[in-house]
């Protein structure tokens, strides 16, 4: 996507099938994309940490699979950006769309009791995982990751909407969060697409520290992982709801969510 007249760095020339619109190798040498890099902590650190403290709490798997999930295309995501290598590509790609399968699982498995397994929809996500893998290694064309990922969102924003509609309606702020944070780095990535040459040429006169702020795909990072963890925190709050659990957020040094669980109730 990204005009084609970059330097080379520790890396060497891109394989990858995409090049966003962040300048390679302008602030390091040995990081092609830096600010693309680095945003991908946002979904690194903090999914670790809630994957442990789920953990801790007794939850159930499915929990700590979707934070660490979404800890994993966070590392693929740094390795991408870092390197823009074929490889690290699909190291980024891929696991974005095993964590959502993820994802859609916890969501649409929420009311079934403690401890089962839902045989059908876990083959017909896995299904669905291996044939969009095969086809994409096949077919190297970007668009069809996009769609087939978009399309599981579109699961996620359909019954999470259900849910808050019809069952816990009590829950739409995290979930109204979630998906407006989520929807506003969607909307950053499509400007940082459309508009390369005209954010190119706007960071070219300004300072540098300035110009990380115009770094859209950056952000897309940052809000699409807090959209993202805050959307776990929901689905948290929803499966915990129904087992007669207490949940409650709290923020961790009065900045970051969590969910902390209580004691079940007693009936």
């Amino acid at each position: 996507m990204a005009p084609s007249a970059d330097r080379l760095g520790y890396w060497g020339r891109p394989t990858s099938t995409l090049d966003w619109c962040e300048e390679n190798y302008v602030v390091s040498f040995y990081i092609a994309e830096f600010w693309n890099t680095v945003s991908n902590l946002i979904m690194i650190l903090p999914p670790i940490y809630g994957a442990i403290q789920t953990y801790k709490g007794g939850l159930e798997y499915r929990y700590v699979y979707s934070f660490l999930g979404l800890a994993a295309v966070g590392i693929g995501s740094w390795c991408f950006h870092m390197t823009l290598q074929y490889e690290m590509q699909l190291l980024d790609e891929l696991p974005m769309i095993y964590s959502t399968c993820v994802f859609v699982y916890c969501l649409y498995e929420c009311f079934k009791q403690k401890n089962t397994l839902g045989v059908f929809p876990i083959m017909l996500l896995f299904i669905f995982s291996v044939s969009v893998s095969v086809v994409y290694l096949q077919w190297k064309e970007p668009v069809f990751h996009q769609v087939m990922y978009g399309a599981l969102v579109a699961c996620l924003v359909m019954r999470s909407i259900f849910i808050v509609t019809w069952v816990y309606p009590w829950l739409k702020p995290v979930c109204y969060i979630s998906l407006s944070v989520f929807l506003l780095g969607f909307m950053l990535w499509n400007i940082d697409n459309l508009a390369c040459d005209s954010l190119r040429s706007t960071r070219q006169r300004l300072p540098p520290v300035v110009g990380a702020v115009t770094q859209f795909h950056a952000w897309w990072h940052i809000l699409t992982g807090l959209g993202s963890y805050l959307h776990i925190l929901f689905s948290l709050q929803i499966r915990s709801t129904f087992l007669k659990h207490r949940p409650k957020v709290k923020f961790l040094c009065g900045v970051w969510p969590m969910l902390h669980i209580e004691a079940q109730k007693t009936s």
